[in-house]
């Protein structure tokens, strides 16, 4: 029996049919791996943006709160002038602790990081330190919330040893709440004049109008966080680098190799808006 073989062009056109197969599913792979890579990073960004966004909501809605009813207060101060002193100022400014005149709330510059500074009545601060404290006790609580190497970190104080009320019994430390932020900006809700507010936000304000506003007998009743998150590794690959814009800030252009996303919350103080509606 006569056999025969392919021929030349069956050949070629085997080997094409193959290129193409081939070519179709290389295709298929690295799409699939460009998916599952955008996919991780948005998983990871928007974890971390819950985690955060619970953090710092469990913290900072306590910024004003004095409670002398229920609470079990160190009173080796005065407590009605800490409690006034508090309920007056939920957010710091420089200039308010004579230990520390720098340390406040501000406003970052051509949209740079702002920060955070808060006084509160509570067991320990947001570092975990009890600043030396019985275990029960409570006491005016500083926390500091800023920006450092992208990292969002806070330090806590003693605010009686700001004050100069005390001397300190431990070290301020700082702790790193997150990695990977781009920006961080923070507004401010505040009343009208105390004799006649309601106890609602009659405006949106940066740090840099409050101290005018508090002279004002205005208060900050809530604050309002936005915050630009970015993925871990260059894990994405963008035609045209995506802008975004965090809160009054003008919008930014980012790199197209990461994933970025913005968290935005708004938290009413709850001791303040009391604080205010029992001044009138």
């Amino acid at each position: 029996m006569k056999q025969r073989g392919f021929s030349l062009v069956e050949l070629m056109i085997s080997l094409v049919l193959g290129l193409v197969i081939s070519g179709a599913i290389i295709q298929s792979l690295v799409s699939s791996k460009v998916t599952n890579s955008l996919n991780d990073a948005i998983a990871q960004v928007q974890e971390s943006g819950r985690f955060i966004m619970q953090r710092l909501s469990r913290e900072l809605i306590q910024a004003g709160r004095y409670d002398q009813v229920s609470a079990r207060v160190d009173n080796s101060t005065d407590l009605v002038v800490e409690a006034g002193w508090i309920q007056n100022r939920p957010v710091a400014l420089a200039g308010d602790y004579v230990n520390n005149a720098t340390l406040g709330a501000s406003q970052g510059i051509s949209g740079a990081h702002d920060e955070l500074v808060i006084n509160l009545l509570g067991s320990m601060d947001c570092t975990g330190s009890r600043h030396g404290y019985a275990a029960d006790d409570e006491f005016h609580v500083v926390n500091h919330y800023f920006i450092s190497n992208s990292q969002l970190k806070c330090t806590g104080y003693d605010g009686r040893v700001l004050r100069g009320l005390k001397v300190a019994t431990t070290t301020p430390v700082s702790v790193v709440l997150l990695d990977n932020i781009e920006s961080f900006q923070v507004q401010y809700g505040v009343s009208a004049q105390s004799t006649v507010s309601e106890g609602q936000a009659v405006r949106y304000v940066t740090a840099d109008e409050l101290a005018a506003l508090r002279l004002n007998n205005q208060h900050v009743i809530a604050i309002r966080l936005g915050l630009l998150l970015k993925s871990d590794r260059g894990q994405v690959q963008q035609t045209i680098a995506p802008e975004y814009a965090v809160l009054n800030e003008t919008a930014v252009t980012v790199d197209k190799s990461h994933y970025f996303q913005v968290f935005s919350k708004t938290l009413t103080l709850r001791n303040m808006k009391n604080f205010v509606r029992n001044a009138q």
